[in-house]
């Protein structure tokens, strides 16, 4: 599961020309569920968001206080498009969570979330609806995160070993190869020359 993870001001969701949502400050969550994705990933989510420390106390130091800690909103917006990878220029979106599964799935973490905090200030958008997103940034603070999803770390390290395998495969030889032949074909100084052996030395060397 991807998360974006924004200080706002303020947000508001609006579904054609109805407000569905809206939060004063607090934090803005755009979410996105992934294939592999699962209870685990869940309860690792709801944990780093209520608990993440973006505000400041009321001595003004910032990074100290969660949302929690602050008692503020928090606005939940599913996000597919997260899950993104690129084909080229196209976006490829097989990694994202099929929307029937996705829905109930998103459903049950924001329940997780109301469980957790206070259910009146958790907010939601409008799953698989065309919303418009307004919000107002305070920092600006935007912050990525990411569950540890076992499979999915499985198949990304999977594919960077194949990846270093290819490189090593292709990689070039003839720079070593070159450069031993070189080192055999230098001739040897003899110690015992004369004091301008030095001198005859450095002549030989390859620029």
């Amino acid at each position: 599961m991807k998360a974006i993870i924004q200080r706002v001001s303020k947000a508001s969701v609006t579904v054609g020309e109805q407000q569905v949502s809206s939060i004063g400050r607090g934090l803005c969550v755009l979410l996105g569920i992934s294939v592999d994705d699962t209870q685990k990933d869940v309860e690792y989510m709801v944990r780093k968001i209520l608990n993440i420390r973006l505000f400041e106390d009321e001595n003004g130091r910032a990074w100290s206080q969660s949302v929690v800690d602050r008692e503020l909103e928090v606005l939940c917006v599913s996000q597919f498009t997260l899950q993104c990878y690129l084909k080229g220029n196209k976006p490829d979106f097989h990694g994202a969570m099929p929307a029937e599964l996705a829905q109930p799935f998103y459903t049950s973490m924001l329940e997780q979330m109301r469980s957790a905090y206070r259910p009146e200030l958790v907010k939601d958008g409008q799953f698989g609806a065309r919303m418009q997103v307004h919000i107002q940034n305070d920092g600006p603070v935007t912050i990525e995160l990411e569950s540890p999803t076992g499979p999915m770390d499985s198949k990304q390290l999977a594919k960077l070993e194949k990846q270093q395998q290819r490189k090593e495969k292709t990689r070039p030889k003839a720079t070593s190869e070159s450069g031993r032949e070189k080192a055999a074909s230098r001739p040897k100084v003899d110690p015992s020359a004369s004091s301008g052996a030095e001198g005859d030395v450095s002549s030989e060397r390859e620029p």
